[in-house]
């Protein structure tokens, strides 16, 4: 594998098509099929949100021991590093380019079982290289601290502090980045297990350090339970990545007259939009520098509890991006469309509910979480007000997080030696559409930001963060098309205004359930148990139907009484022993689905997961 000439790996994909070809599947294999997703999801729900909990209780414990402080203030001018590592290094950029790049070279695997593992070549060629690049980038962030802090922030009073936690946690880059490498690397095999855990060991290093020495070194602590925590990440996926590597073939045969190419220039386009769109956190941190202090403070919390909805959305995303890819590196379009369509609906569905559950419930949910020791009740006020000026743009986060992934997909930073593809020069300048388009929504954020912030304070920073998004969104539901993907826009289009109004009746409902009581939890509690039933009465009453169809579902469910086996039954004849296993246990031994569908069959459910 070289990045200029071609060096022939393993034999080339077949010739793309624009429809999915139906193969012959067993019958016996349908059910682990269609239910591959639904446990996949789970999974990585379950695991995401515990260290979702962990996060949400380590800014607890930040506002219980530290309240909304300069101390705060400089700490999280300092947690901006890791803030932009992890979406570059672990979810976004990196896997953006390297999902797709395994799934292609597992395509290739599939097509030619006898050739040397094309998986085991893109490890070679890519790994040392990214290893050397981010111990680089960690040791020019830690020398370059002080003059980081100043340009960040110019306006903290005691700008020694930030710059010491800024140098602790520039550590995280190089564990960041090998988390997200090996994280890409297993989910393009299916396994969700160990990544989807990747939090729950960060938050818990993070915590350690906080709960043990926060009276003794300050926040100082927090920002050392970062960088441990960081290398607990990168710890917990090294043993699942290897055992993968191991599994994979080991054939000794020819090789391929054709080529898999390395493709750097790739890089370029993922790594310029993803830190475009981390500049929005810069940008409040810059503007809110100025403010009095706290308000980078409240941004942060209000931002914490806002994304928790966004986060529940793109779960959706993260488990069904590898069959996006799988599908278009054999060139199936029509099957990449379907799935595509299908998240934008499940992840705005799921994130306009947390968005009318936190506009209806956010003063007693944050009174809830944080009011206690140095965060008093005007903190509650100013972060519960960001947080319903914020939820306006949690949709465009969710569905620009949902897009992003096919469109890079298209282009990964590897490919087939003869694709004739590559060489279009109108195709590579629509590689930079998506900056093209996150920099104009940089730019209204900034408008906004500087209009309303001499006004309304933190409210006009967050407002110019949710009109920014939203313009990045709409631009890129028009990119998909150029690209390639033929979306259906009206019927995208239609199913999310159902979804919107659908919201808006929740929320009303919502807020004035909520208003009934003072106690904020019982406050939450009404609020939120009326939001998610006025979701579900008006959004099927619309005919929206990614409500529609898990109410209908919940209702039959409810409606009869569940069948109990108390074992697999006889085998059917023709059907293979491996079949009932892995209907027995759907998740392996080692959590991990053993018969995943293709985007194909995934394309025949159109109801969802």
């Amino acid at each position: 594998m070289t990045t200029d000439q071609p060096a022939a790996l393993t034999r080339t994909l077949p010739a793309p098509r624009s429809a999915p070809v139906q193969a012959a599947v067993p019958g016996p294999d349908r059910a682990p099929r269609s239910g591959f997703l639904a446990k996949a999801f789970g999974i990585t729900a379950v695991l995401s949100a515990a260290g979702s909990g962990l996060g949400l209780l380590r800014d607890l414990l930040l506002a219980r021991y530290f309240g909304a402080s300069q101390g705060t203030d400089a700490f999280l001018v300092a947690w901006t590093v890791p803030e932009t590592a992890a979406p570059l290094l672990i979810e976004d950029a990196m896997s953006f380019l390297m999902v797709p790049a395994f799934a292609l070279a597992l395509v290739l695997r599939e097509e030619d079982p006898d050739a040397p593992d094309p998986v085991r070549h893109l490890v070679r060629a890519t790994l040392p290289w990214l290893l050397l690049a981010l111990s680089g980038l960690a040791l020019v962030a830690a020398l370059g601290a002080p003059q980081l802090v100043e340009l960040l922030a110019p306006g903290l009073p005691d700008p020694g502090l930030a710059v010491v936690c800024t140098r602790i946690t520039a550590i995280t880059v190089l564990p960041f980045g090998v988390a997200g490498y090996l994280a890409a690397a297993l989910r393009a095999h299916h396994g969700f297990t160990a990544p989807a855990a990747i939090y729950v060991a960060y938050n818990l290093g993070i915590l350690a350090l906080l709960f043990g020495f926060h009276g003794l070194l300050g926040v100082r602590s927090a920002a050392l339970g970062v960088a441990f925590g960081s290398l607990l990440m990168a710890g917990l996926l090294v043993g699942p990545f290897l055992r993968r590597l191991r599994a994979g073939q080991t054939g000794r045969g020819r090789r391929g007259r054709n080529a898999l190419v390395l493709m750097p220039p790739a890089l370029l386009p993922v790594a310029a939009f993803t830190l475009t769109r981390q500049s929005q956190v810069f940008v409040e941190r810059y503007l809110g520098s100025a403010l009095p202090p706290g308000t980078i403070s409240h941004l942060n919390y209000a931002a914490k509890v806002s994304q928790l909805a966004m986060t529940a959305g793109i779960l959706i995303c993260t488990v069904t991006f590898p069959l996006v890819a799988r599908a278009l590196a054999a060139g199936d379009l029509t099957a990449a469309r379907d799935r595509v369509e299908k998240d934008l609906g499940q992840a705005a569905a799921v994130v306009l509910l947390g968005t009318a559950f936190l506009m209806a419930c956010a003063p007693s949910v944050v009174s809830l979480l944080f009011q206690r020791g140095a965060f008093g009740p005007q903190d509650t006020a100013a972060t519960a007000a960001v947080i319903r000026v914020y939820s306006f743009g949690l949709p465009a986060q969710a569905l620009t997080g949902v897009m992003i992934r096919p469109y890079f997909s298209l282009r990964p930073v590897v490919r087939r030696a003869g694709d004739p593809r590559a060489e279009d020069g109108g195709r590579r300048l629509l590689d930079w559409y998506p900056l093209a388009a996150m920099l104009l929504g940089l730019g209204v954020t900034v408008a906004v930001g500087l209009l309303a912030t001499p006004r309304f304070g933190a409210l006009g920073l967050a407002a110019g963060n949710a009109a920014g998004i939203t313009t990045t969104s709409v631009l890129l539901l028009r990119g998909l098309v150029l690209r390639g993907i033929p979306l259906r826009l009206p019927r995208v289009l239609g199913g999310h205004a159902r979804l919107v109004v659908t919201a808006a009746g929740a929320t009303a409902l919502g807020a004035a359930a909520a208003g009934l009581a003072a106690d904020p939890l019982f406050s939450t509690l009404v609020g939120g148990l009326t939001v998610v039933l006025a979701f579900g009465v008006v959004g099927t009453g619309l005919g929206a139907r990614e409500v529609r169809g898990p109410v209908l579902a919940a209702a039959r469910a409810l409606g009869r009484r569940p069948l109990r086996r108390t074992s697999p039954g006889p085998r059917r004849p023709g059907t293979p022993l491996t079949a009932l296993s892995s209907v027995a246990d759907p998740m392996g031994s080692a959590g991990e689905a053993l018969d995943p569908p293709t985007a194909a069959d995934e394309g025949k459910f159109p109801d969802g997961q």
